[in-house]
């Protein structure tokens, strides 16, 4: 279902490259990376909020990403995992609530989204969940579902007279099907957005997930575009990518007891796998650029950091996945953490979009679009 519209970018590709001269950026269609707000504008607001995503909306984002897990009666909502103590007031709520479940292999000890009913889950109000960002918007927001989601996508849409995107993730695929059964989660995922966008590639919509046996399994039901998410553990000093468990392979591959890791999925022939199901690639930055922990100190703060990393350009990845058809899409870029090689994040975004990539995920849509802009 996916190799018409695959065959449709790369021919556009060659089209523009062929042109009067090269294309404005090398993505695999020519056209701007897309900036996607990663959990909204997660960065200023708690995450995973109608606020979240309008004040990325607002600064300029073409996509806003909804994690989404299920409640005890079946509904989608938008949160970064199915534990609920990070991001949420639930703690002072239903304190007895908390319990223990097997996530990915890991006990884990925590309020799950599975164990409440949406009911019992509006009563809860998001708080930021990282450390050294503003706390005063704490306690304000609900937590919204994926319908309450896509109407603001669409409210916005007509409201800015451009298109704003959906960017969906299933989250733990192997831990849902567990509770519901096989595959529900997808199907109940499909059934929402044909029946807001069309069973179609050209929807504004990517679904993306870390496991792999479910985008199969959405690659047979629907022509919405699909993303092969890649993780890691750490990156290691000589540049290489640690693979530790739970984040070395994707969960449904420990359980079916694939020796193939997210390492291996972006060499060429985990892409010509992948090419087989998905649209997209999704690899955590580190992937693409080469960045070396050599001691030396760059970013002159007299303090070494992970900033100070020296960077030797792309791997390979951008290249090996647009020449296979694939788009790649990057993670996270934040302007207070994560900068591997960089201390200025909009510089950061700019060297990843003059690479090549198709799309970047940032806390802070208004530093992409700024990078973007700077590019054009």
């Amino acid at each position: 279902m996916k190799l018409k519209a695959s065959i449709a970018l790369l021919s556009l590709a060659l089209l523009q490259a062929c042109g009067d001269g090269e294309p404005a950026f090398q993505t695999l269609s020519g056209e701007a990376p897309l900036v996607i707000g990663h959990r909204g504008a997660s960065g200023e607001r708690p995450e995973h909020t109608l606020a979240s995503y309008q004040l990325a909306i607002e600064q300029g984002a073409d996509f806003i990403e909804p994690d989404l897990v299920l409640t005890q009666d079946g509904v989608m909502i938008a949160r970064h995992e199915p534990m609920l103590g990070g991001t949420t007031d639930v703690a002072a709520k239903f304190p007895a609530r908390k319990t223990k479940k097997m996530v990915d292999g890991v006990e884990t000890e925590d309020w799950f989204a599975s164990d409440f009913t949406l009911a019992e889950i509006k009563t809860l109000r998001a708080i930021q969940a990282r450390s050294g960002r503003s706390k005063a918007y704490d306690g304000q927001f609900q937590i919204p579902t994926l319908d309450e989601v896509i109407a603001l996508a669409k409210e916005q849409s007509s409201k800015t007279g451009r298109t704003i995107g959906i960017y969906p993730e299933v989250k733990h695929s192997t831990f849902h099907a567990a509770l519901f059964g096989a595959n529900r989660f997808e199907d109940k995922l499909v059934s929402t957005l044909h029946a807001a966008y069309g069973n179609t590639g050209k929807a504004p919509v990517f679904i993306q997930s870390f496991e792999v046996s479910n985008l199969q399994y959405l690659n047979s039901k629907t022509d919405i575009k699909l993303v092969q998410l890649i993780d890691a553990d750490d990156v290691k000093d000589d540049g290489s990518m640690s693979l530790v468990a739970p984040y070395h392979k994707p969960y449904d591959f420990v359980v079916k007891g694939d020796s193939r890791s997210f390492g291996d999925l972006v060499k060429p022939a985990g892409l010509d796998f992948i090419k087989t199901y998905a649209d997209a690639v999704g690899p955590w930055k580190p992937y693409l650029v080469k960045t070396v922990n050599d001691g030396v100190e760059r970013s002159g703060d007299s303090s070494l950091s992970l900033n100070d990393r020296r960077v030797d350009g792309s791997t390979g990845v951008i290249e090996n996945a647009h020449a296979r058809g694939l788009l790649v899409h990057t993670w996270t870029f934040r302007n207070d953490a994560s900068g591997y090689g960089f201390k200025d994040p909009k510089a950061e975004m700019e060297y990843y979009m003059k690479l090549g990539v198709d799309g970047v995920f940032t806390d802070f849509p208004a530093t992409g679009v700024a990078a973007l802009n700077a590019l054009r």
